[in-house]
């Protein structure tokens, strides 16, 4: 039987769209990558092959943290970490704190299929020296300029325009289901932006980005809130047990909402239903669900799932 193919992403969360270029233009980048990736479903383009092409376009645009436009580290170097899923293998890959590389999500792509599915910095560095990947500098003058600004104010957080007032809340994700009727999920990000060398993010780890042939979940915002609800596999599961996306949204958010929790999360699951959740204030989604576009900018707090197959 031939699915109906579902896709929703993300370019973030926060407080605001303040630094972004306001509503209108981020809803007229997510739309650019909803269109371009929902047309390679409707060719028959798998879901892995669409979350990794939607995880391309979002890190090539500098208005997103993650890939071009990644935010520096305390000592002024970027560092980016980024993951995938395939539900259907129930495989993980991923790379943490890589530079000088343009996407890190093609990183993740390879290891799919390597011994080693999880690189760190070094090793990270090295498979892309292996993959002959070109050396590409992700620094834009507005991300530099946001760290110059923190080093005048001794790294007091202003963080000069970015999408959200807090730390780290900047990450790019993909969820998809295919005319297969399989899920993917992908994640990648520039970090939380003037932390600690060598501090690890919840996006290329399961706490972040996780799927199942049940369903499949991307989160952003705070990366240690994430990891400590393990969010992204604690939805998934709860899915894969039995409980609607909906509820599994509403009680894994009702629970972050409880610890003062800050973050977001999109996803889709096997019946076709698209969810997401924020604790936030903003969450940069948008979606297609066969029928229109949508999405999340201008919406309360709380969850919200639209329309499945069954």
């Amino acid at each position: 039987m031939v699915v109906q193919p579902k896709l929703i992403i993300h370019g973030g969360a926060g407080s605001s769209l303040q630094g972004k270029g306001g509503l209108k233009a981020v809803r007229k980048s997510l739309y650019q990558v909803i269109d371009e990736v929902y047309a390679l479903l409707l060719t028959g383009a798998s879901a892995k092959e669409a979350v990794v092409r939607g995880c391309q376009l979002l890190e090539d645009d500098p208005r997103f943290n993650a890939g071009t436009g990644s935010v520096l580290q305390s000592d002024g170097q970027i560092r980016m970490s980024a993951s995938l899923m395939d539900g259907t293998l129930k495989r993980f890959s991923g790379v943490i704190n890589v530079s000088r590389v343009k996407n890190p999500i093609d990183l993740a792509v390879f290891l799919q299929n390597a011994s080693d599915h999880v690189l760190s910095d070094y090793g990270a560095a090295e498979l892309a020296r292996e993959l002959q990947l070109p050396l590409y500098n992700p620094l834009t003058d507005q991300r530099l300029q946001e760290w110059l600004e923190d080093r005048k104010d001794n790294f007091k957080r202003s963080m000069a325009n970015v999408v959200s007032e807090s730390a780290g809340t900047g990450t790019i994700g993909v969820v998809a289901l295919d005319q297969n009727g399989q899920l993917a999920a992908g994640t990648s990000t520039g970090g939380k932006g003037f932390e600690r060398i060598g501090r690890v993010s919840d996006s290329a780890t399961p706490a972040g980005n996780y799927a199942t042939d049940q369903a499949g979940v991307s989160c952003t915002g705070i990366g240690e809130d994430i990891l400590d609800e393990c969010l992204a596999a604690k939805i998934v599961t709860r899915v894969t047990d039995g409980q609607t996306l909906k509820a599994a949204f509403d009680k894994s958010f009702a629970e972050a909402h409880d610890r003062q929790r800050d973050f977001g999360a999109i996803g889709i699951d096997a019946t076709g239903a698209i969810a997401w959740g924020k604790t936030c204030d903003v969450i940069l989604a948008a979606f297609h669900d066969g029928q229109n576009r949508g999405d999340s900018l201008e919406a309360p707090q709380g969850t919200q799932v639209f329309s499945g197959i069954s």
